[in-house]
């Protein structure tokens, strides 16, 4: 289960592994996973860092996973919704992909280059392409998400709902005329409908 109880986290890099990093904040050290990739453009330990994070909340652990960018972590997120895809796998596919090159590559249904991820075999590739293909919602991928927008979203996702379902949820109201209290009752009206 994805929890937006911890979105991000600012605080001073305490130390480095192949996939980890450990973050000190306010007397507390968190170790967070990354993608590898990411992990090695941190930057030193004693500098401080901001993370968006995902913590995952499993029946036995709370594990929370950075990620340099808000993209990524979104991406990291939607792809949590596939079946059979779970956090490393994940993980290992943003290691692989930014998060624009895994949107294009899904638009081109261009199942090799999925496949070319270590756990990703043709069938998973395959689903990938068909659960994902026209449904990733990011801001990059076609330059939707105004400042205003974003701020509702924030809203939203400060109430409890997840970011897509946030995104969703305003895209299906009508923004022309309304003030930005109007547009939030209307989401919050259809996300109560769903």
């Amino acid at each position: 289960m994805v929890s937006t109880l911890i979105s991000s986290i600012s605080g001073t890099l305490r130390g480095v592994g192949a996939d980890w990093v450990d973050v000190a904040v306010g007397g507390v050290t968190f170790r967070i996973s990354m993608p590898d990739t990411s992990v090695n453009s941190i930057g030193r330990v004693g500098e401080p860092l901001r993370l968006h994070t995902s913590l995952q909340v499993r029946e036995d652990s709370l594990i929370l996973y950075g990620f340099l960018t808000e993209d990524e972590r979104q991406t990291f997120d939607t792809l949590l919704n596939i079946s059979g895809i779970g956090p490393r796998l994940a993980l290992a596919m943003l290691a692989r992909f930014s998060p624009q090159s895994l949107v294009q590559t899904v638009e081109e249904g261009d199942t090799k280059t999925l496949s070319a991820v270590p756990g990703i075999g043709r069938r998973t590739a395959s689903r990938i392409v068909l659960e994902l293909k026209g449904k990733l919602d990011l801001d990059f991928a076609d330059g939707r998400g105004s400042a205003p927008d974003s701020e509702l979203v924030d809203a939203l996702t400060a109430l409890g709902y997840g970011d897509n379902e946030a995104r969703e949820a305003l895209s299906r109201t009508a923004s022309d005329g309304q003030s930005e209290e109007d547009r939030i009752r209307a989401a919050l009206e259809y996300l109560a409908g769903e």
